[in-house]
């Protein structure tokens, strides 16, 4: 069965700090590469930052030198530490894979969704 539970949203300051959670059932998990995705308002989803399953990272330049993507397999949780946040970074964030190729990753073409985790940020 197919479990993503991503966590952590909330409303934040502009400069302000949220850590997201996403776990994920192992048969999706594993060793595999996963991603963070976000959805705002009237924007189609964007991937910002994927994992391999030996912790190489790569980022959206939107969010290059301010998000951080880790991984605790031992959890099958991945986490995004979003520093100096933006309201342009306002959305509804996912987490899903296994991911091929960051190439193929911005695509999301995944048949399930977890239920995401509202991000805003607003003075």
């Amino acid at each position: 069965q197919v479990q993503l539970m991503e966590s952590g949203g909330g409303l934040v300051q502009p400069g302000g700090s949220l850590r997201l959670s996403c776990t994920a059932s192992g048969n999706i998990f594993r060793a595999n590469a996963m991603g963070w995705y976000r959805q705002a308002p009237g924007k189609q989803r964007e991937l910002v930052a994927a994992i391999s399953g030996g912790s190489n990272t790569n980022y959206a330049d939107s969010v290059k030198g301010r998000f951080t993507i880790s991984r605790d397999n031992a959890k099958n949780t991945v986490y995004l530490q979003m520093n100096s946040l933006k309201p342009e970074d306002t959305a509804v964030y996912y987490c899903n894979g296994p991911l091929s190729s960051w190439e193929e990753a911005q695509l999301g073409e995944f048949d399930f969704w977890g239920q995401g985790t509202q991000v805003t940020v607003s003075a």
